[in-house]
């Protein structure tokens, strides 16, 4: 039997992180294998579902706004119908994804006990990224109709999505994934993260300074031979 398309959703790389499986091979074999993988498939399978809704109602209300319609009323309506349709679809989909991060969950935390000290094998940018979440913590946000995610902090700095995603996979931040995507998601430095901050900062070179020999005494001039 053919396994359904699938719509790309904003935690397929978390998934494959957390589970070692691809999106494919996850759907067309995961279910069947480790114990755990068939409620990861099933909740993904529901997001992806709730991102086609997004999509479709998203998609209606361009065709709307498109000028293709005579501007009168019903359209009007039509749109004020969709807006709320996409709302709820929106609403839908982040219930979706609070209930995959649930099933995730498991797998993360037994991935954390294998894994390397926190902070090891990140980037330059990565510490960057740290250090001006650290502050003040910083927002997830995704735009309800490019469907694109941005991070920024509240002094205006902005944390490329996937050095967040790297330092998530780490555990270094964490957000709250209670709130929907498309109103914001704090984000804030873990344990580990500050932890991670305080290393780097303690093994940075630091300029050491050779102290400078006193000036030497002239010395008093030979005296010439005869």
């Amino acid at each position: 039997m053919r396994t359904p398309s699938k719509a790309l959703t904003s935690l397929d790389a978390r998934v494959e992180s957390a589970t070692g499986w691809s999106i494919d091979a996850l759907w067309e074999t995961g279910v069947h294998a480790e114990e755990g993988l068939a409620d990861v498939v099933a909740a993904h399978r529901a997001l992806a579902d709730a991102e086609r809704g997004v999509t479709f109602y998203r998609t209606l209300l361009h065709r709307l706004s498109s000028g293709e319609l005579e501007v009168e009323d019903a359209l009007f309506q039509r749109i004020d119908r969709t807006v709320a349709q996409l709302q709820d679809a929106a609403a839908r989909r982040d219930e979706r994804a609070t209930e995959l991060l649930l099933t995730l969950q498991p797998f993360e935390e037994r991935n954390r006990s294998h894994r390397a000290p926190a902070g090891v094998g990140l980037l330059q940018a990565d510490y960057a990224a740290l250090v001006a979440i650290a502050p003040g913590g910083a927002v997830l946000r995704e735009h309800l109709l490019t469907h694109r995610m941005s991070v920024t902090t509240p002094s205006g700095n902005r944390v490329t999505w996937p050095a967040f995603q790297r330092l998530e996979a780490q555990g270094l931040v964490n957000r709250d994934t209670t709130r929907p995507l498309h109103t914001g998601q704090p984000i804030a430095l873990t344990d580990a993260g500050r932890a991670c901050l305080t290393r780097a900062r303690q093994s940075a070179p630091t300029v050491q300074t050779v102290p400078t020999p006193a000036p030497v005494a002239a010395q008093a001039a030979q005296p010439r031979r005869r």
